[in-house]
């Protein structure tokens, strides 16, 4: 039987979506889905302070990775090494993408070699597109030998991302990932912008996330910006967006003055390529796409800024 750690909130939905579920065994400080993997216990802690400001925790974060790199030392997260001892994991699902928003592959395998009289198997994932989250899925279903599983999975995502409604009047959007300093979404998330039929501005499908000045935003004159900060639910992002409105290069911003800036809550959608890649779609559709008359996800998932 296996004894799965998953230290990665999407990898762990994967998991689950593939009916893996019930064989994980422990989790990251930031796995929350679903609910019925909440019991389980936390491998993982930030060595930053994530109650602090979105600037506070970007000089956190850049410290601790000149850190690492200088003195080859713990990254920006840290593992419970006797806790994963005692979990004996067959598999832990890991990334390979970004250290600042989970344990850096170098730190996982550091854990695994320290582990004795264990045949522990790594599964990274490295989604940049949503063709590499669909790769994902499949790969974990293998390793998990759950192959047939996987591609059911992945051909049943890509038909409801088909079926998501593209607006005609391809308007250009803009992501913002971080307020303080500014930063630009990339990967699949503006990927997921071209699909629901905006052109992506500031930010390109497939690159990674980028840093930019508020004269490059204005240049670009997006008629839509949303703003979904990595790892902030909609409370968080608030506070952000509020900082962001207190400027007034901003707020001379043309979408901003349309009152055309959305808030997403990043944490469980933007941030998450798994299997909620479909409602993150879904949400950029009904900001972008007047043609959506009932916008389910409105009020939960995304909301207007100023409300």
């Amino acid at each position: 039987m296996s004894r799965i750690v998953s230290l990665l909130p999407s990898a762990t939905e994967i998991v689950c979506a593939l009916g893996a579920g019930d064989d994980l065994v422990g989790r990251s400080h930031e796995c929350d889905f679903p609910a019925e993997i909440q019991h389980l216990p936390a491998l993982t802690r930030p060595r930053f302070l994530p109650a602090a400001s979105s600037g506070e925790i970007d000089r956190q974060v850049r410290e601790l990775a000149l850190e690492a790199r200088a003195e080859d030392a713990l990254g920006i997260y840290a593992i419970d090494m006797d806790l994963l001892e005692e979990l004996a994991p067959t598999h832990i699902v890991t990334q390979t993408q970004c250290e600042v928003c989970a344990v850096s592959l170098r730190d996982v395998e550091r854990a695994v070699e320290k582990l004795t009289g264990f045949d522990t198997r790594l599964i990274p994932l490295a989604p940049n597109s949503l063709d590499d989250i669909w790769d994902d899925i499949q790969r974990t279903a293998e390793a998990l030998g759950t192959g047939v599983d996987g591609r059911a999975l992945v051909t049943e995502l890509q038909e409801r991302i088909d079926a998501v409604p593209r607006t005609s009047g391809a308007p250009r959007v803009a992501v913002v990932e971080w307020a303080v300093p500014l930063m630009t979404a990339g990967h699949w998330t503006m990927e997921l912008v071209e699909r629901a039929g905006g052109i992506p501005v500031v930010g390109s499908p497939g690159g990674p996330s980028l840093h930019f000045e508020m004269s490059e935003l204005a240049a670009a004159d997006p008629d839509f910006i949303i703003i979904a900060p990595c790892g902030y639910d909609l409370a968080r992002t608030r506070e952000d967006a509020t900082l962001l409105d207190e400027r007034e290069d901003w707020r001379a911003l043309r979408a901003v003055q349309q009152g055309q800036v959305a808030l997403i809550d990043g944490n469980q959608y933007v941030n998450r390529p798994g299997p909620r890649v479909v409602q993150t779609l879904e949400i950029i559709a009904e900001i972008i796409n007047p043609d959506i008359a009932k916008r389910r996800h409105e009020g939960a998932g995304w909301e207007r800024f100023p409300a």
